[in-house]
C-alpha cells in the first residue's frame, strides 16, 4: 500500500529534508521549504534543552534522548509550533555514542517504548521515528507501529555510520512489514528520488541538500533559484551566529568551479559582509 499522508499530515510532495545536526538551521530549512521541500526536520533536540529554538518553518521536530524525562513538558511548550515529532533512533555519532542516543540506545527496548509511547501520549500531531538497520530494527519497528504514524528506514548499519553501501533490500522488508507509511533515507539525490517512490512512500534527502537547497526546485521542478545571498539575509533576520554563517557558506561552496578559494576566502573572514562579497565576486 501507498500512503500519501502521516497521519493527518498531507506534505506538499514526497521530498523531506532529513533531520541534520549543525546544518538544519532556521534559515536553511527555510530556504529548502522555498525551493520546494515537503517536509522539513529540525536537527536532533534533546527534550530538556533550554536554548530558544525557531519553528517559523513548522518542521517536524526530532527528539534525541534516552529516557522520558522533559518530554512531556517540551512537547507541551513547542506542539503547536510543529506539525510532528520524530524520535531519533538513528544517529551514528559519537556523541550519539558518548550519551547511548541514536541507534546506541537499540538495545535497550523498553526504554525506546517507553519513550515512544510518552511521545504518543503527549500530542496528537504525527509521530514518527528514524531508525537505522540492525538486528533488533524490525522488531523495533513492529513494537513502534502501535503508536507511530509512519517510520524512516536508513539501511545503513551503526559501523557504517555515513559511508558504505545502504541496504535497500532490507528497506523493502521494512516496508514489507508494516502498515505505516515508510520513508527512505540514504543516498538519495535528484537522479534516483523518483525511482525510490516507486517503492517508498517519501523520500528524505541529507548529504546532498547540503549546501543545495536548489535540490528541491530540481525534484519539483520549481522555477526558484537559491543563492547563498538568501541564506545570508534570513542569518540575520534570525540572528544567526558568526559561526555558523561560516559554516554554511563553507557548505555552499559545494561544486563551484573556485570552491577551493571560496572556502579559503570565507576561512580569512571575520565578518558577515566580507563573506557576502566573497559570494558577489
Amino acid at each position: 500500500m501507498k500512503f500519501k499522508s502521516i497521519g493527518s499530515f498531507t506534505p506538499k510532495n514526497p521530498y523531506f529534508l532529513a533531520p541534520m545536526e549543525e546544518v538544519n538551521d532556521i534559515a536553511f530549512r527555510l530556504l529548502c521549504q522555498k525551493a520546494g521541500a515537503g517536509l522539513v526536520y529540525t536537527g536532533m533536540i534533546h527534550p530538556q534543552s533550554h536554548q530558544e529554538f525557531n519553528f517559523d518553518d513548522k518542521p517536524a521536530l526530532q527528539l534525541f534522548c534516552t529516557t522520558t524525562k522533559g518530554i512531556k513538558e517540551f512537547i507541551e511548550k513547542n506542539d503547536d509550533n510543529v506539525v510532528m515529532w520524530d524520535f531519533n533512533l538513528g544517529c551514528p555519532a559519537k556523541t550519539a555514542r558518548k550519551h547511548g542516543f541514536g541507534s546506541f540506545l537499540h538495545h535497550d527496548l523498553e526504554s525506546i517504548e517507553e519513550i515512544i509511547k510518552t511521545i504518543r501520549e503527549s500530542t496528537k500531531k504525527p509521530v514518527t521515528i528514524k531508525i537505522r538497520k540492525s538486528s533488533k530494527a524490525l522488531k523495533i519497528i513492529k513494537m513502534a507501529e502501535k503508536y507511530c504514524d509512519a517510520v524512516c528506514i536508513h539501511p545503513r548499519t551503526q559501523i557504517q555510520g555515513y559511508g558504505g553501501v545502504p541496504d535497500v533490500d532490507f528497506a523493502k522488508k521494512v516496508k514489507d512489514s508494516v502498515n505505516i507509511p515508510v520513508i527512505y533515507s540514504g543516498n538519495i539525490d535528484e537522479n534516483n528520488a523518483k525511482e525510490f517512490l516507486e517503492t517508498f512512500d517519501f523520500v528524505m534527502i541529507a548529504r546532498n541538500a547540503i549546501g543545495n537547497p536548489n535540490i528541491f526546485a530540481k525534484l519539483t521542478n520549481n522555477d526558484v533559484k537559491i543563492t547563498f545571498n538568501d541564506y545570508l539575509d534570513l542569518a540575520k533576520k534570525y540572528n544567526l551566529p558568526f559561526r555558523q554563517i561560516k559554516f554554511q557558506a563553507m557548505n555552499f561552496t559545494k561544486g563551484m568551479d573556485n570552491a577551493k578559494e571560496l572556502r579559503l576566502g570565507i576561512f580569512k573572514a571575520k565578518r558577515v559582509s566580507e563573506i557576502r562579497e566573497i559570494f558577489n565576486q
